[in-house]
C-alpha cells in the first residue's frame, strides 16, 4: 500500500483536492488553502516531500496512488499545477473511483520538444545529488520546483543523508514524458478550466487555447501563479462553486 502524506483542513463540501507540480510539495498550496472555505486535501505526490516513491512513474500510476489515498469517495473539485494539472485531468477520467466535479489545470506544459524529453530522461537516470550544505540543497529545491525568489524551501522537500543533503524528490519521477493532452481533455467527465500566468514561459495561454475552449490568462503572473497570487487562483475555483 502507498504511503502518501496528506494535509487536510476544513469541513465544508465539496472538498478541493490540490495537486502540486514536479519537484515541489503540497506546501505550495498553503496560502491558497487558507482562502478556501472548504474541506481541503493536499498530498505530497509519490516520490515527493514526505510521500514514498513508486516503483514506476507514469501519469496513471501517480493518479492511482492519489486516488487510493483519498479518505472517502465524496465529490470533489481538483486543482492541479503543472504535473498536478495533468493528474487532475487523469483523475477526471472514468479510470478511477473518484467523483470529480470540476478540474482547474494551471500551468500545464503542453508542448514538448525532443530536447525537453531527452533532458528529462537524463535527469531521471541519475542518482540523487548530495549537497554539502543545507543552504545549497535549499537552492536546488527552489530551482527544481520553480520557486526561486517567490517562496522559501519546504523542509519536507529535503533529506539529510550521508555526506550532506539531497532533495526528497525521487529523480525517476522526471521520466514521465509528455502528456497526451487532447486525449486527457476528451476523457474528462466534468467541466475543465485550463489556466496559465501571462508570463509563464512553460505554459503559454495561446497553446492552451489551441487545445480547449475554456482558458483563463492570469495577468502579470508566471508559472507558479498559485504561489504568486493565491487569491487569483481562488477566484478561478469559484467558477466551480468553490
Amino acid at each position: 500500500m502507498d504511503t502518501l502524506n496528506m494535509r487536510t483542513s476544513g469541513k465544508v463540501e465539496p472538498a478541493v483536492l490540490l495537486l502540486h507540480g514536479l519537484g515541489a510539495t503540497g506546501a505550495v498550496w498553503d496560502h491558497l488553502s487558507v482562502l478556501l472555505d472548504r474541506r481541503v486535501l493536499v498530498p505530497d505526490l509519490p516520490g515527493h516531500g514526505l510521500s514514498a516513491p513508486l516503483p514506476h512513474y507514469s501519469f496513471r500510476t501517480l493518479a492511482a496512488a492519489v486516488a487510493r489515498a483519498l479518505p472517502d469517495n465524496r465529490p470533489l473539485v481538483v486543482a492541479g499545477h503543472s504535473l498536478g494539472g495533468v493528474l487532475a485531468l487523469e483523475l477526471a477520467s472514468d479510470r478511477y473511483d473518484v467523483q470529480v466535479g470540476g478540474v482547474l489545470a494551471l500551468g500545464v506544459k503542453v508542448e514538448w520538444s525532443q530536447d525537453d524529453l531527452n533532458r528529462a530522461a537524463s535527469f531521471a537516470a541519475k542518482p540523487p545529488r548530495v549537497f554539502a550544505t543545507r543552504e545549497d540543497a535549499d537552492q536546488a529545491y527552489l530551482k527544481v520546483s520553480g520557486l526561486l525568489g517567490i517562496a522559501p524551501a519546504d523542509p519536507a522537500g529535503l533529506r539529510e543523508t550521508e555526506g550532506g543533503w539531497r532533495l526528497a524528490m525521487d529523480p525517476a519521477a522526471f521520466g514521465l514524458g509528455a502528456p497526451d493532452m487532447p486525449a486527457l481533455l476528451a476523457g474528462a467527465r466534468c467541466p475543465v478550466l485550463l489556466a496559465a500566468g501571462e508570463n509563464d514561459p512553460m505554459s503559454r495561454p495561446e497553446q492552451l487555447k489551441a487545445l480547449h475552449d475554456r482558458v483563463s490568462t492570469l495577468a502579470g503572473l508566471g508559472h507558479n501563479a498559485h504561489v504568486e497570487d493565491p487569491a487569483a487562483v481562488r477566484d478561478l475555483l469559484r467558477r466551480f462553486d468553490v
